[in-house]
């Protein structure tokens, strides 16, 4: 049986769900070849970013340091949206003034820079989740379409009065292509759930040895 033959003979249902699938795997890749680009981007520009606005700061160049870290060509750099947080907080209370003590200006600033980590975390995070739901449930989806192909094929022999090949072999193929286009969507999405939780956590421990190491500089500042 050709492809377009064995479509012909799928029941609604069955064509349905071949439908969901092959939706489900576009949804796949599409997340996959997003965040890939978000990554690298973010990747990328943090090593640019880093060692320029660490020269800035030990200048005592905080302002610059600020400006940097809002240009648009770090956009995508994870470090300068939490060094950035940091930044601001503490030129606001600088600017402020008022009688607040140092050490509670660092616990301010440290709050900032955690809620901006937190914030970070979940955007780079935006999608992967997605992956992991993929993977967990297409293969059940290909599981519905066997057993519907499989009552499709007791349908064929009810039918004939026959239990022979002919007979079942329409709902036999839909069973066996529903497995396996459901597979085919669930094992690429395990994967790249994997890939990209790694990196994922690789970026947040980036994101706190930086918070970390500004809060020092703020406490040294005094």
């Amino acid at each position: 049986m050709d492809l377009m033959q064995m479509w012909s003979e799928m029941s609604f249902l069955v064509k349905v769900l071949m439908f969901i699938l092959i939706f489900m795997s576009m949804w796949s890749f599409g997340v996959s070849i997003e965040r890939y680009y978000a990554f690298s981007q973010a990747r990328k520009q943090s090593k640019l970013y880093a060692p320029q606005v660490a020269k800035l700061l030990k200048e005592g160049r905080s302002k610059d340091a600020i400006v940097v870290s809002q240009s648009k060509q770090y956009q995508y750099s994870h470090l300068a949206k939490v060094v950035l947080a940091g930044l601001q907080e503490y030129q606001f209370q600088q600017e402020a003034g008022g009688t607040i003590e140092h050490g509670d200006m660092v616990d301010t600033v440290r709050r900032a820079i955690q809620r901006a980590t937190a914030l970070t975390a979940n955007d780079l995070k935006k999608g992967i989740p997605a992956l992991a739901t993929i993977g967990a449930t297409a293969p059940f989806v290909g599981l519905l379409g066997t057993t519907l192909g499989v009552i499709n094929a007791f349908h064929g022999i009810a039918a004939s009065g026959s239990g022979g090949l002919g007979a079942i072999s329409g709902g036999i193929s839909e069973a066996l292509v529903g497995t396996a286009l459901g597979l085919v969507v669930a094992i690429p999405a395990v994967w790249l759930y994997n890939y990209f939780a790694g990196r994922l956590e690789y970026l947040n421990v980036e994101m706190a040895n930086s918070s970390s190491e500004l809060v020092d500089y703020f406490i040294k500042k005094s």
